[in-house]
């Protein structure tokens, strides 16, 4: 066992302590988040314009800001953009995060120097709590892969413009820069396809023992690295690869796909970054759920899914919530988002500590019929089915079918199949029954006829990767819709 390893198992305890000390306390760190927030926030221009100075309590908050999305909060940070201070947090932002957004094109995320240390030490603390549970250290002696975007950012008005992949680059701690992959100018590729290949060139004789990205993008690597080793297993190339950090998506998904490319079994950590935020990580090999982060200068709220378009939903803070229930995330950060809809859904799995598991996305479901079929039910099904079927997936969306030729309306999965079943009736099946089984609202639409079962419509190899291509998301953070409640994707897909 080498020094370095030694020293992170020593480390690694200290941070679990220090962990558990808010973990106990999940209501109290809390508010002491909240208040540190609305003091830091009072003489900015937002704050002013909220009356920040009269906000006492939680209550007075909810009256004088109402919640957001980025549309809602764009004037503001048009401001921000331009160079001007003290809009919605103190001084200026270090960086801007750009994001594709839905329906206001490019949106621009404030990056501060209070905001900022949190992401790195939360991707940090995932890896000490990994070590600190299951003893395992060697890893830190090998070299360490994280698949992300460009790290060459713009500056406009003393502020830095960047993914926030290629913004975290910038702040890798130096004792892991001598084993940090790729290189800096093979990670400067803009062209996704490129990139990946100039990636599997430089590691493929290297001794990799960590793997990090989104797993759609992942597996494209691991594709190219076994057309250029003769179709060897992934375990054989990196014969100590045996970490896999992923955050974006499911896993679960991908999990037989990767197992069998891997030619083993490997442990996993799941993160729940974002340009806003990094909200939670797995801090445990045997408990379901990563670790919602109280004390990360965010101050979370939460309004129940199926209530969240109703005019004064009812909203929740961190004492208040249960276990199963599907909220929609709203946050307040020191990076200046007030009551912010990120966007995402969460279910909470456990509340001593508070585990969550990322359920969706609040604009991507399907309810064409009323059904409000979401992310979280359909990943669900698609591993029930994976595991009963013995089958191998690469990718996966669910679209409704509102207007068939003949018969009744219907949800289409369209699938991209590594290895098909050898019944794609039991297959669509098994993936009805699941749904049926989860979803009340669905179960009825099929009893009562209003739909028929689901059916599956193969996708052609590369298929999914040659619609991102076609849209412009190629690979870094972007990340393919798991449903839609319209049929963009799935008829450009056709």
């Amino acid at each position: 066992m080498s020094i370095k390893s030694i020293a992170a198992k020593i480390f690694a305890r200290k941070i679990y302590k220090q962990t558990l000390k808010w973990t106990e306390k999940p209501v109290e760190t809390q508010q002491k988040v909240f208040k540190s927030l609305i003091e830091n926030a009072k003489s900015t221009a937002f704050g002013k314009d909220h009356h920040f100075d009269q906000i006492k309590n939680f209550e007075d908050f909810q009256k004088r800001v109402p919640v957001r999305d980025y549309e809602d909060l764009k004037p503001y940070v048009e401001k921000v953009v331009k160079g001007e201070s003290d809009i919605l947090w103190k001084g200026k932002p270090l960086y801007f995060a750009k994001t594709s957004g839905t329906t206001s094109g490019a949106k621009f995320i404030p990056l501060t120097k209070e905001s900022m240390p949190f992401h790195i030490e939360a991707a940090r603390n995932a890896i000490l709590h990994y070590i600190h549970e299951t003893g395992n250290a060697d890893f830190i002696d090998g070299k360490m892969i994280f698949l992300q975007g460009s790290p060459i950012l713009t500056e406009k008005y003393g502020i830095k413009f960047g993914r926030l992949s290629g913004i975290v680059a910038h702040f890798v701690p130096k004792y892991l820069q001598e084993n940090r992959m790729p290189s800096w100018e093979t990670n400067c590729i803009e062209d996704w396809e490129t990139k990946v290949n100039a990636i599997a060139d430089e590691t493929i004789k290297e001794n990799m023992s960590v793997i990090s990205g989104i797993p759609s993008w992942v597996q494209m690597y691991f594709e190219r690295l076994q057309q250029k080793s003769g179709g060897k297993k992934i375990g054989e190339i990196f014969k100590n690869f045996n970490l896999f950090i992923y955050g974006g998506v499911n896993y679960e998904p991908y999990r037989a796909k990767f197992e069998n490319m891997i030619g083993r079994k490997v442990d996993s950590i799941e993160l729940f970054p974002a340009s806003e935020g990094f909200f939670a990580y797995q801090d445990s090999q045997k408990e379901k759920g990563m670790l919602l982060l109280l004390k990360s200068g965010i101050f979370y709220e939460f309004i129940k899914a199926d209530e969240f378009f109703n005019e004064n939903a009812k909203v929740y803070t961190i004492g208040e919530v249960e276990v199963g229930v599907n909220y929609v995330l709203i946050i307040s950060t020191n990076a200046g988002l007030w009551r912010y809809n990120i966007g995402d859904t969460i279910q909470f799995t456990s509340l001593a500590p508070h585990r969550v598991i990322v359920s969706g996305r609040i604009k991507h479901y399907i309810s064409a019929f009323g059904e409000h079929v979401i992310a979280n039910e359909v990943e669900n099904a698609m591993k029930e089915a994976v595991n009963s079927t013995n089958i191998v997936i690469n990718e996966f969306t669910v679209a409704p079918q509102i207007t068939p030729a003949s018969g009744l309306p219907y949800h289409e999965w369209l699938i991209e199949f590594e290895k098909e079943p050898e019944d794609m009736e039991i297959f669509a099946e098994t993936i009805d029954n699941s749904m049926r089984k989860q979803n009340i609202y669905y179960d009825d639409l099929i009893t009562g006829n209003v739909l028929r079962k689901v059916v599956i419509t193969k996708v052609s190899k590369n298929g999914f990767q040659d619609y991102m291509k076609s849209q412009g998301k190629l690979g870094g953070q972007n990340k393919l819709p798991r449903l839609s409640n319209n049929r963009d994707i799935a008829d450009n897909l056709k």
